[in-house]
């Protein structure tokens, strides 16, 4: 597989190519979680032949260099909320978010045009989600005041360990994120859109549970969040 040029340069060129086409400007956007009838993780085309495809983390170090510049060649994001931290997460998860994007059940018109298919296929994604999956989780996340964390484990040991796992490891399989390792200030605002609905590919169990959360008990659950760890291997 040849490697391409870097991302800014191949949408640039797009764009360049198709001026007056809308698939290159504005992404487009699907029935979310605030229509009624809301159905969480639909099947999906593109979602499913990069599941059922064998990656190859190898090549997916390759591609991900079209990434790096945002999510850091180490995949930690920033701890200002404007990228999440990657690495260690499932690969399941990042395949998810990444075809909710392209399809429009995500909102984010930012990583849009870096995720449609005229930049990476199917197979490349399975391939950068493979690869972020076997680097280290970064132990210098943001993190934040720690003037909470009793109300933080009280809430997430009540509401959200069932799900996340005792030590924010997250389920593959059912496509519940790792949330061990993540920056503080991501995880607030996320956890704040889900509960508002604003996260439009949101799980309407996660949302059940948000619903009533302060946006202080959203601020301690994330400080404590942001603080577990998972084992080492």
């Amino acid at each position: 597989m040849k490697l391409k040029p870097t991302l800014i340069a191949v949408v640039l060129s797009a764009l360049a190519a198709h001026p007056a086409s809308a698939e290159f400007q504005r992404q487009p956007r699907v029935s979310g979680i605030e229509t009624y009838g809301y159905k969480w993780n639909p099947s999906d085309q593109d979602m499913n032949k990069a599941l059922a495809y064998k990656a190859n983390a190898k090549k997916g170090r390759a591609t991900y260099k079209i990434c790096k510049g945002c999510h850091q060649a180490d995949g930690s994001g920033l701890a200002d909320a404007s990228y999440p931290q990657l690495a260690g997460q499932h690969a399941s998860v990042i395949i998810k978010q990444m075809m909710d994007i392209r399809a429009g059940r995500r909102d984010n018109p930012r990583m849009y045009p870096f995720s449609g298919e005229w930049i990476v296929s199917a197979e490349e994604i399975a391939d950068i989600a493979a690869y972020l999956n076997q680097l280290p989780p970064p132990a210098g996340n943001g993190k934040g005041d720690g003037a909470n964390l009793a109300l933080g484990k009280h809430l997430y040991d009540q509401d959200c360990a069932s799900c996340h796992g005792k030590n924010g490891e997250g389920d593959a399989k059912k496509f519940y994120p790792m949330v061990a390792h993540q920056h503080f200030a991501y995880l607030k605002r996320e956890t704040r859109e889900s509960r508002d609905q604003g996260r439009r590919n949101t799980n309407p169990d996660m949302v059940k549970v948000l619903k009533n959360y302060s946006d202080a008990d959203v601020a301690a659950v994330s400080d404590y969040l942001s603080r577990l760890t998972l084992p080492k291997k």
